[in-house]
């Protein structure tokens, strides 16, 4: 077959190829729950206050408010890290079919100086895995403070927008913006916020759920 004659078979082919995509794309897609599964660690697990009290309670409220058919499914575990968030998520992703995924995961990795190729590495995997399953994705955005050394930090810092833009998903710049300089915010164990401090990240995370608005206020369910 001469070059000329091979063009449009090869033409017609990709097409078809990229046709098949897109309906397995739409698919998927519409068989998403509506469903906001969060995946996050002690920061959004309630972990040392009064239960019902956290930001993910106060997302559930405003929903309700609106009268949104959206339900949220809180898989957070304290201590969590990416690699635990990435194990679990794919039995997660099976059972309740989210139609967005809230990934509030890192910070315990550099608590545990775990390398930055490697939190990259299972944030990236865990995205992928949403993505593929028709979940949208909010990343959340982490920092650490200098005492980890200017080069860690700063890396850390920056690989959350890096995700977000190799990705093409929603980022939240900072979950804990307006809150790590005012240590009323915070428990006695200066790491995690306090009661006070809920209505701060919630907030946060509704300012950035803006892209999702309309989608709140109806179903992807399918019967």
């Amino acid at each position: 077959m001469n070059q000329s004659a091979y063009m449009p078979y090869m033409i017609k082919n990709t097409l078809i190829a990229g046709l098949f995509c897109l309906l397995i794309s739409f698919i998927t897609a519409a068989h998403a729950n509506p469903v906001i599964l969060v995946m996050g660690d002690s920061l959004s697990a309630e972990y040392g206050i009064t239960r019902g009290t956290g930001w993910v309670k106060l997302l559930e409220d405003q929903l309700k408010k609106q009268s949104s058919p959206w339900t949220i499914f809180n898989a957070s575990i304290s201590g969590e890290t990416t690699a635990g968030g990435a194990t679990r998520l794919p039995a997660l992703l099976e059972s309740k079919r989210p139609g967005i995924v809230l990934l509030e995961l890192g910070a315990n990795d550099a608590l545990r100086g775990l390398s930055i190729e490697q939190t990259q590495q299972n944030l990236r995997k865990m995205i992928l895995m949403c993505k593929q399953s028709g979940s949208k994705v909010l990343l959340f955005g982490m920092q650490i403070p200098p005492n980890y050394g200017q080069s860690y930090t700063s890396q850390f810092k920056d690989l959350y927008p890096m995700l977000a833009k190799q990705e093409g998903v929603t980022l939240l710049p900072f979950f804990m913006a307006g809150i790590v300089n005012n240590k009323s915010l915070f428990q006695a164990d200066n790491i995690h916020p306090n009661e006070a401090a809920q209505i701060i990240l919630f907030k946060n995370v509704w300012g950035s759920m803006a892209p999702y608005q309309s989608l709140l206020q109806r179903s992807q369910q399918v019967n």
